[in-house]
Formats: C-alpha cells, sequence, structure tokens
C-alpha cells in the first residue's frame, strides 16, 4: 500500500512539474530587418543573427514582425527566406509597409507563395493567423496596405471583427498578439514621425482589446525604438529594429507559476557580428 502512495505522489508530482514547465515560454522577436541582397552589411547582420539566435537555449520560436524586406522584391524575399531556413527554431512572419506593393514584385499572395515555395513547413495561406504553443494562443495580425503602401498602418474591419473572434474563440486561452504596426504612441518615438506612421484609427482596435481579458501583450516593431508599456492590463512592446547600432533583437519570456497570471518579461540582445 506504501508503494502504491508513493508511486501515486511521483506520478503528481512529475505531471505538476510538467504543467508547470508547459505554462512558461521563451521566444525570439525579430523586427526591421529591411533586408536588401545588395546591401552587404543588412545581409552580414541577418545572417549574424541566425547564428546568434541558435546559440541561445530553450527558444520556442522566432517571429519577425515586419519590414522583413527594405523594398518589396522578390529575389530579395527568395533570399532572406533562405537566410532565416538556417534558424535551429521554427519561424513566423508578419509583413510590414516595406514588404508588399500590390502593382510592384510582391502582393501579399505573392509573398506568401514565395515563403511557402522555400519553407515546406509554411501552412498559412493569409496573413492573419493563428497559432498555438505550450498553452498559449499568439495571434498574427495584417495592417499592411498593399494597394496604396504607405507608413502608417491600417487595421481593416473585417481584420478587426476576424481578432475580435479569435478572442473569443480562444478566451480560455492567454493571447499574444504580433504585428508591425503599434497600436499605441511610443513616447521614445518623435512626434514628427508619429504623423506619419501612427496607426490609422488605433482606437477601434483598442476598443476591441477592452472587450477581453485573455490578451497578454501586442508585440509590435515598426517604430524603430525599445518602448513598453502597460495599458488596461495589456502589455505593449515595441522593438527596435535589427539594423540599430548595435543590432538588437527581442528575448520574450512568459512565465506562469503557482497557477498566477502569467508575466511577461523582456531583453533585447545585441547581435555578435562575426567577421
Amino acid at each position: 500500500m506504501k508503494n502504491i502512495i508513493l508511486t501515486l505522489f511521483f506520478i503528481l508530482f512529475f505531471q505538476t512539474a510538467a504543467m508547470a514547465l508547459e505554462s512558461s515560454i521563451r521566444f525570439v522577436q525579430v523586427t526591421d530587418t529591411h533586408f536588401n541582397t545588395k546591401n552587404e552589411y543588412s545581409v552580414t547582420v541577418l545572417k549574424n543573427t541566425v547564428k546568434d539566435i541558435n546559440r541561445l537555449k530553450d527558444i520556442s520560436f522566432v517571429v519577425f514582425t515586419g519590414d522583413n524586406l527594405n523594398s518589396p522584391k522578390a529575389d530579395d524575399l527568395d533570399d532572406f527566406i533562405k537566410i532565416i531556413n538556417g534558424l535551429k527554431a521554427p519561424y513566423y512572419l508578419v509583413i510590414g509597409n516595406h514588404d508588399v506593393f500590390k502593382s510592384g514584385e510582391l502582393s501579399k499572395i505573392q509573398y506568401n507563395d514565395i515563403v511557402r515555395n522555400n519553407n515546406f513547413f509554411w501552412f498559412y495561406r493569409k496573413w492573419n493567423y493563428v497559432f498555438k504553443k505550450k498553452g498559449y494562443t499568439f495571434i498574427v495580425v495584417d495592417g499592411a496596405k498593399e494597394v496604396i503602401p504607405g507608413s502608417a498602418g491600417y487595421y481593416r474591419a473585417d481584420t478587426l471583427e476576424w481578432l475580435d473572434k479569435q478572442l473569443v474563440k480562444n478566451k480560455k486561452h492567454p493571447v499574444i498578439i504580433m504585428q508591425h504596426y503599434p497600436i499605441v504612441d511610443a513616447p521614445e518615438f518623435s512626434s514628427s514621425r508619429l504623423k506619419t506612421h501612427r496607426t490609422y484609427q488605433p482606437e477601434k482596435y483598442l476598443d476591441i482589446l477592452d472587450k477581453h481579458n485573455n490578451v497578454l501583450a501586442v508585440i509590435s516593431g515598426h517604430f524603430h525604438v525599445n518602448s513598453e508599456m502597460m495599458r488596461n492590463g495589456v502589455y505593449h512592446i515595441c522593438t527596435p529594429t535589427l539594423l540599430s547600432n548595435p543590432p538588437v533583437y527581442k528575448i520574450v519570456d512568459i512565465v506562469s507559476k503557482n497557477g498566477l497570471s502569467p508575466l511577461v518579461y523582456t531583453q533585447l540582445k545585441q547581435v555578435e557580428i562575426e567577421e
């Protein structure tokens, strides 16, 4: 009888430990790489970033949050994907204002086709999509304009409706939203550039977030600054361009212990450039 009790104790202990482990996740955000095959520096930085991330431990995935390219060129995207295919962790993509132009080389459909042709594991057909890891739901939200590109983000009504439905659908799960365009102003960003880079009617997006209590964080790029602030219980994280001096990306840890609400921790990581 004593042996049975001990066995049950160890089973429960390891199950609890496994649940605690599943409640924590670490991932990397890289943003605004502005990759250009003809720009040797941008190529060097991206290759070294892949090497640098591969040296990290316990990374669940990497997300590139838009402006992956400096201009919407098919050859640049092809080379960009081939370089980041060297990552040991799976990666996810967001598109930004520098990535697509329907009348040029890259529409959103063409962009997706190139990614899928270079990545056997890319299953997404649209740029609004959802994936799940370790009990967390990650929602990628597209605010890029492809017909009349510009530096201001625009989250369409159908996109916001889709987001609302996803938050309802995943109401029992903590949600992290990843996108290119911030929906709160960063104090570190100059007021003059806010006039051209601010998201169009962000209050409509914020109204949706205020309806739900399962969103932990909104992670974005675009402003090229490091800014983090809390609004109505949601952590708004903005990360500098990879081409900062020195080049940086962000490591994000989400940790939940003893059944408490998950906490978000971030750190900027400088890329080690190997000559």
